[in-house]
């Protein structure tokens, strides 16, 4: 997940948690072109820094080299919001298995803390508080790592990080929050833990997931309009259409805040 401020960071590495992260909580839209003279004076760093940032960023797919054209935020679409949604899902159930295969009383106790914070957070929200969104989402990022600490394989644990941050991305563009539905699935994933019912948290997951998709995508295209550039076509959408098609996957730009 996004990374905290740390001690001793350099100006480059903070420069490049910064725009990471403003691009993943949708300061930075999608389709957005990086101007280097500005992008540079605002987060603080010389312009040949900045390029080798931006071509980092790049690598993990956040950001679009444009020739000679310089640089823009990458694009959102239904088809990779889909294939984001998948590969979350693939991952995290892999790794779901394992942690409550493995996980020990602490395990425990990092997974009930976590769910406590994200369900004040969720509580606040529901009842009309959507002031802070950003904390809310490092909560529920919080909750879902923690079910899966105890898998036992930091290669499987960075790799879901670095899919998750996308999927995050997907829900702040397209202003995801689920209210009262999230909040009862997340608490179902509590109880499935603390009885280490891998089915039917397994279950659970996969609802949990696809309904955000399917929640975003019913407001597809309010958000694909509202962000500036070109983006990845859908070819499930008919050129000109005016409607929205109904599915258990596609993907998301701008709107309010609505959560998985």
């Amino acid at each position: 997940m996004l990374a905290d401020p740390y001690e001793n960071e350099t100006v480059g590495e903070a420069a490049y948690r910064r725009i990471r992260s403003d691009i993943v909580f949708g300061r930075l839209s999608p389709g957005e072109k990086l101007k280097l003279d500005r992008v540079s004076e605002t987060y603080g760093v010389s312009i040949s820094t900045l390029r080798e940032l931006l071509n980092s960023l790049c690598s993990e797919g956040l950001i679009v080299a444009e020739g000679q054209r310089g640089f823009e935020v990458a694009p959102v679409s239904a088809v990779d919001f889909r294939e984001v949604a998948a590969m979350r899902q693939l991952l995290e159930c892999h790794a779901l298995e394992q942690s409550f295969q493995k996980g020990d009383l602490d395990w425990e106790g990092r997974v009930v803390a976590a769910h406590h914070k994200l369900s004040v957070m969720e509580k606040r929200m529901i009842a009309g508080d959507r002031s802070e969104p950003e904390i809310w989402k490092r909560c529920d990022w919080q909750f879902h790592h923690a079910l899966i600490s105890a898998c036992g394989s930091k290669v499987l644990l960075d790799t879901h990080a670095a899919i998750y941050d996308k999927y995050l991305r997907y829900q702040m563009v397209a202003v995801i929050f689920r209210g009262e539905i999230a909040a009862d699935q997340h608490q179902k994933l509590l109880e499935s833990a603390l009885a280490r019912d891998f089915s039917t948290a397994q279950k659970v997951l996969v609802d949990h997931i696809q309904g955000c998709v399917e929640h975003a995508l019913a407001r597809e295209l309010e958000w694909v309009r509202a962000s500036p550039s070109k983006r990845v076509p859908d070819p499930a959408i008919p050129a000109g259409a005016k409607g929205v098609r109904k599915g258990r996957a596609n993907g998301p730009t701008r709107a309010s805040v609505r959560s998985t």
